[in-house]
C-alpha cells in the first residue's frame, strides 16, 4: 500500500508585485502600501518556518518562450552520442556533475556557472527582447539539409548556450529580488549582499530519464549502434499507447527481441489506458532522493514532461538515434516535486502554473537569517505508471562566496527542525540520532495517519544527515559544501549506495 501524498499550491507571487516588493515605495497611497505590506508577510509566511519554505512567481516576461526553447534540449543532450555530447558540451562551455558514462543513471544533468552583470535587472524590466521574433522564427524552422553528424549538431545546438545564459539570468534576478524582500522584513541586507558577493549562480539543465531513455543507453553501451533507416531501427513508442506489444519495434539488431521486453518491464499498458497515474511516496522510486539544497536560493522552472513519438525528429546522427519527445500535460496536474512539511509530517506534491517560477529556501538562507526563513526538505517521485514520461527541469542555485563565514552562535537550537537534529510535534521533542531514529508512540498515533507514513518518515530521517553533523560554526561557506556533499554522496555517505 502506497501513502497518499496531498497537494500544495504554493503561494503565487505576480512578477509585477515582485518588482514593487523589491523596490523603495513607489507610491504614497495608503491602500496601495496596505497590500503591498501584506504581500510581503505573504512572502515571509510560505518562506518562513511555519510555511513550506517555497513560492511561486507567475507573469515573468518571456517565461514562457525560454522554457520552451531550453527544456527540450535536456532529452537531446542526454541522448547523444559520447562523442557528440563531449562536442556539443565543449561547444557551450557547459560541464556535468553526474556520471553520464552509467547507463543507469536515472538523472542526465548538464550545468554552466553564471556570472552576475551590472545590468542584470534589465533582462527583465526591458519586457521582450528583440531576440524574441527572431529565436521564434529560428525555432519553428525545418532542420536544414546538412552534411555530417557534426554540422547536425552545430545546427540543433546552436541556441543552446545563449537561451541557457538568458533564462539563467533571468532566474538570477527573481532569486536576488527574493532576498531583498526578505532582507526589508528581517532587517539588514544579509541575504543579498551574501549573493552579489558570490557573484555566480549554478545553473543545471536536468533531464530526468523515462524507462526508453534508459533502453537507448544500455544499447549504445552494449555496441549495438543505430544506423541510418526506418524508424523501426529505434526504441520508440507510438504516441497512442495501445496496449499492443507490437507497438514497441524491436531494435533489428538485438536479434532476440531483449530490448523490446525491457521496453514493456517499464510499463504498464493496462493502467496507462485507464488514466490511472500516481507517484510513489516511498524512496523505492525516486528520481531524486530526499536532501536540502544547501545554497541560499534554489530557482527553478515548472518542468516539462515528454513522452516519445512515433517518428524520430531525425535520422540516426553520429552513430546514435535521437528520439523526439513530445510535450504532455503533467500526471496529475503537479510537478512531481515533493517536499517534506515538519510542522505536519506531510508528504506534500507541489502544484504550479506551467510558465512559472519555483523559489525554494535554501540552508545557507536558513543560517544567514537565523531561522526566519526554512529550507525545504525535499525530492522528486516518479508517476507509478508513466514510465515512458521523461522530466525536464532548469534549475539556478544562489549562493554565497566560498569564504562566506557562517555562524550558528544566533540560531535557534531549540527549536530547529531543519536537518531533524530535532523533530518537533506540537511542542513535544523526540531526539534523533545517527544510529537510532525513534517517534514517540504517542506523537505518531496523534500526527501520523498510518503505519505507512510512520515507515515513510523514519525513511527520511535514515537518509538525511542533520544539519549539525554537517556545520560547525565559523565553517566557510565551501567548508560546508564539502562537508555537505561528503555527508550525503561520499564513500561512506548516507545516500552513496542509493
Amino acid at each position: 500500500m502506497e501513502a497518499e501524498a496531498e497537494i500544495l499550491q504554493p503561494f503565487l507571487l505576480h512578477f509585477s508585485d515582485l518588482l514593487l516588493l523589491s523596490s523603495p515605495p513607489p507610491t504614497s497611497d495608503e491602500a496601495e502600501l496596505k497590500r503591498l505590506e501584506s504581500l510581503s508577510r505573504s512572502v515571509m509566511e510560505a518562506l518562513g518556518p511555519t510555511g513550506p519554505g517555497l513560492l511561486s512567481i507567475v507573469g515573468v516576461p518571456k517565461a514562457s518562450y525560454l522554457r520552451q526553447t531550453l527544456l527540450p534540449f535536456a532529452r537531446k543532450l542526454a541522448l547523444l552520442s559520447p562523442n557528440a555530447l563531449r562536442r556539443v558540451l565543449k561547444d557551450h562551455s557547459l560541464g556535468s556533475d553526474v556520471p553520464l558514462k552509467n547507463p543507469d543513471r536515472r538523472v542526465s544533468s548538464f550545468a554552466l556557472q553564471l556570472k552576475y552583470v551590472q545590468d542584470l535587472s534589465s533582462e527583465l524590466t526591458s519586457g521582450v527582447s528583440r531576440h524574441n521574433d527572431e529565436d521564434g522564427h529560428i525555432a519553428k524552422e525545418q532542420h536544414p539539409n546538412v552534411n555530417g553528424s557534426h554540422d547536425f549538431h552545430d545546427y540543433e545546438f546552436k541556441n543552446l548556450g545563449r537561451i541557457f545564459k538568458e533564462l539563467g539570468i533571468c532566474m538570477m534576478e527573481l532569486g536576488l529580488r527574493i532576498a531583498q524582500v526578505c532582507d526589508k522584513a528581517i532587517g539588514g541586507q544579509e541575504l543579498e549582499q551574501s549573493i552579489l558577493n558570490g557573484g555566480t549562480a549554478k545553473g543545471r539543465l536536468i533531464h530526468y530519464h523515462s524507462t526508453i531513455d534508459n533502453v537507448i543507453l544500455k544499447q549504445a553501451r552494449r555496441g549495438k549502434r543505430f544506423t541510418k533507416g526506418p524508424a523501426t531501427h529505434c526504441v520508440s513508442l507510438p504516441c497512442g499507447l495501445t496496449g499492443s506489444e507490437d507497438d514497441i519495434p524491436m531494435n533489428s539488431g538485438t536479434g532476440n527481441g531483449g530490448d523490446k521486453q525491457m521496453a514493456m518491464d517499464g510499463l504498464n499498458l493496462e493502467n496507462f489506458e485507464n488514466g490511472v497515474v500516481s507517484c510513489r511516496t516511498s524512496l523505492s522510486n525516486l528520481w531524486q532522493q530526499w536532501h536540502y539544497d544547501y545554497a541560499i536560493f534554489t530557482v527553478l522552472t515548472t518542468p516539462m514532461f515528454l513522452y516519445p513519438c512515433c517518428q524520430p525528429t531525425s535520422e540516426a546522427k553520429d552513430g546514435f538515434c535521437i528520439l523526439c519527445g513530445r510535450e504532455c500535460s503533467p500526471p496529475n496536474g503537479h510537478t512531481y516535486l515533493q517536499i517534506f512539511e515538519t510542522n505536519r509530517n506531510k508528504i506534500l506534491l507541489v502544484r504550479s502554473p506551467p510558465e512559472s517560477f519555483i523559489v525554494q529556501v535554501g540552508e545557507s538562507a536558513d543560517i544567514l537569517s537565523k531561522g526566519k526563513l526554512r529550507s525545504t526538505l525535499h525530492s522528486v517521485c516518479r508517476p507509478v505508471d508513466r514510465e515512458e514520461l521523461s522530466r525536464e527541469t532548469f534549475v539556478v542555485f544562489l549562493q554565497p562566496a566560498w569564504d562566506k563565514t557562517l555562524s550558528i552562535s544566533e540560531y535557534p537550537m531549540t527549536s530547529a527542525i531543519t536537518g531533524y537534529e530535532n523533530l518537533t510535534l506540537d511542542g513535544k521533542v523526540s531526539r534523533v540520532n545517527d544510529e537510532e531514529t525513534e517517534l514517540d508512540s504517542d506523537v505518531v498515533s496523534t500526527h501520523l495517519a498510518d503505519r505507512e507514513s510512520h515507515k515513510i518518515v523514519q525513511e527520511i530521517l535514515n537518509i538525511v544527515p542533520p544539519l549539525f553533523s554537517r556545520l560547525k560554526d565559523g565553517m566557510t561557506f565551501a567548508e560546508f559544501s564539502r562537508e555537505t556533499t561528503k555527508q550525503y554522496y561520499g564513500g561512506n555517505g548516507i545516500q552513496s549506495k542509493r
